[in-house]
Formats: C-alpha cells, structure tokens, sequence
C-alpha cells in the first residue's frame, strides 16, 4: 500500500472573543491537520500540534520536505517512515517543529493501519484497559480585565464546569504570583469540593515565585500545578516537587524519548503530560509512555487542537495499562477545553459529543471502536476554513 500524496490542511476562524494565558493573547483559534493518501484508497488523517503561523510554517515541512521523503513508500511502515524522517531532519531540529510535523503524519499512518485492520487504535496497540474515561474542564483563561474582575470570573466558571458535569476544572495563571494566588483561591471556592481543581502556569514562573504559589496551593489541596518553570529548567522542577505537596506536572514541551529520558531520570514530575499531536506521533508517545511507567510516573496527556486530536487520545487512553495496578488503580483523564473550538466540535461528520456525554454519565466518556481513529473529518466543513 504506498503513499501516494500527504496534504496538508491549515484550519483557521476568528473567536468570538480574545482568549490569553501566560505568554499571549490570540484571537484566532488554528488546526492543522494532516491528510495521507494511499494507492489503495485508504485515507488517514492525523493533526500537528502549533497554533496559528507555527501551523503555517509546519505545513511546509509537511508537504516540502517530509512528502517526498516518504512518497512511494509502505504506509504500513510505520516505524520504519518514523524513524527515516527523523534520522534525515536530525540535522535540523531533534525537536519543535520538524517533531509537530511528523505527529501528524504518524497519526494518519496509524489511522491507516487500523482502518486497513478493520480495528480500532487502541486494538492495534494492545487493547482495552477501559471502555470510558474521566474527563476534566478546562477553561478559566485569562483576558484584558483587571485582577477583580478576573477573580468573579474564575470563581463563577469553575462553578460551571463542575456543573457541567467534568470531574475537575483547570485554571491559567500569569497575572503574578501574588494575584494568581487570589484566582487560585477563587477557583477552588467555585470548585467547592466537588472535585478537583489544577493550576496551569505554561512555565511564566521563576523558581522562587513557583515555590510562593505553589505553598498557597499546597493549601487548597490542588491536586496538580503544571508548568511552573521553564521546560529547560529540570533542577527547578526537582526543588519543586521536592518542596512541595502538589503534585508537580509537565512535559508538553519535550518532543522526543531522549528529552523525556532526561525529564523523567531527573525525578522532577509527579505527573507526565505528553503532547502526542507534537512529540512525534502515536510511534514516539508509546516510546515516551513506556519510559514514564518504567519510572513509575502517572500519565495524563496533554491534549489541545480538533476533533481529531481529542479522537486519538481516547483510543490512547483506552490502551494506557493501569498504574501500578491492582483492585482500584490510578486512572487518567481526558483534557477537555471548554472555550468556544469549531473544530472540536463541528469537524467530524458525526461529532464526538463529549459534553453531553459527560453530563449524562457522570463526568465520563466512551471510548470510540470504529477502526482507526473512529472519526472522519466532513470535507465541506474543512474546505469552508481552509487557509493558505
């Protein structure tokens, strides 16, 4: 079965209102997805992780410089493209965006291999270990307000998340240590124990101003703090989860099993937070999974993008072994954005629906069993977004 064409899909629409966290505003929401075509007929589709012009940019990598590397070859081959792409783009970035570009072509590849199986892709890697998944909120981002009127904000939308029906809510920071402690103190009042409630800094912290925050979160029992410091400073995140009760998470910004080698032997993360849309693909997220149980560190995936995105991390979750196991072991969660995403919800041509499922079941989702994915993009939709 050869690979005939890989086209590259830039998605983009303007928001109804500006969102930010840490490090910007952005009033556009982008996806990229990734198309890969065979001479068999079989289509996979699979998603870059990168908003905006990083998307823009990956999209050159996808059609200009990895496609003619793999044109022609098995798109069974999995392993094999993986590691001939990267081998020939060591080179020029072992991580970042040559890394983003491949996600999204392994995930199409693997999305060909289950729909060639007949079988979902969570079969493919192994089964099964649950047939639903929790899933947790995630909102709560910052805007052009003043500290007050972000404080009332946060309070009464972690309210409504957990109204919603979503197993916990999480929170940007970035105004500040001193007045993130102030949204993190509303948000576990809009909480009001009926959950649990997480803190995402996207590394905007110091080690020091982390430490500040973090003490006051020790004491609003939050369950995770992620991203504190920068990704680069390991030592940082050692001190932290040393000097602190809150659980210490991270890891959306490493792209590779070697990085994670380092992140994970330097015993700095309570909990892993793999991006599987950026790392490289479903190939290198198992690669990464297998070191961090290897570690003994929780996995919960970090997931941000479209349908598409959201679609392989159930089947990924579905396949994820428990850890440590026994009679009620530790389980993940999926990440669910609750801010305004078109292409989450209305991309497919039948929509996944996690919000009402979450609502009716009690905070958790099915895992689909269709083969592949278990999803397929609605063209139409896709051409009304299209950018060059």
């Amino acid at each position: 079965m050869k690979i005939t064409r890989v086209t590259s899909h830039v998605l983009q629409y303007d928001l109804p209102e500006e969102l930010g966290y840490s490090q910007q505003f952005y009033t556009k929401r982008s996806a990229h997805l990734v198309e890969v075509e065979t001479d068999e007929g079989i289509t996979g589709w699979g998603e870059c992780f990168g908003p905006g012009n990083v998307a823009l940019a990956n999209k050159g990598i996808v059609e200009k410089v990895i496609q003619p590397m793999i044109l022609g070859d098995d798109a069974l081959d999995r392993d094999v493209i993986w590691h001939k792409v990267y081998n020939l783009l060591r080179d020029h970035g072992q991580k970042g965006m040559p890394l983003q570009a491949l996600s999204g072509v392994d995930i199409a590849l693997w999305d060909i291999a289950g729909k060639v199986a007949g079988l979902p892709l969570h079969k493919l890697i192994g089964g099964a270990h649950r047939k639903r998944v929790q899933v947790y909120g995630y909102g709560m981002m910052l805007k052009r307000e003043n500290v007050d009127e972000h404080v009332a904000r946060f309070r009464a939308e972690a309210a409504e998340i957990m109204d919603k029906g979503f197993v916990a809510a999480k929170m940007k920071s970035g105004l500040g240590p001193k007045e993130d402690v102030r949204l993190c103190e509303a948000v576990a009042r809009g909480v009001d124990g009926r959950g649990k409630f997480m803190v995402d800094a996207n590394h905007c912290y110091t080690t020091s101003d982390a430490f500040y925050v973090g003490r006051a979160l020790d004491e609003l029992g939050a369950y995770w703090f992620e991203e504190p410091v920068a990704p680069e400073d390991l030592d940082g995140y050692r001190e932290l989860r040393a000097g602190l009760k809150v659980n210490i998470s991270g890891g959306e910004a490493e792209f590779n099993r070697w990085g994670w080698r380092q992140i994970l032997e330097n015993r700095g993360l309570d909990i892993a937070q793999p991006e599987v849309c950026a790392m490289g693909g479903v190939s290198e997220y198992l690669r990464v999974l297998t070191l961090c149980h290897a570690h003994f560190t929780p996995v919960i995936n970090h997931v941000w993008g479209s349908a598409i995105a959201v679609a392989v991390n159930l089947q990924l979750l579905a396949a994820m072994p428990p850890l440590p196991g026994g009679l009620n072991p530790w389980e993940p969660m999926l990440e669910f954005d609750t801010t305004d995403n078109k292409f989450r919800d209305a991309l497919l041509v039948e929509p996944l629906r996690i919000q009402e499922e979450v609502c009716a079941s009690g905070g958790f989702v099915t895992i689909p069993d269709r083969p592949g994915l278990g999803v397929e993009p609605d063209r139409d939709f896709i051409a009304k977004y299209e950018v060059d």
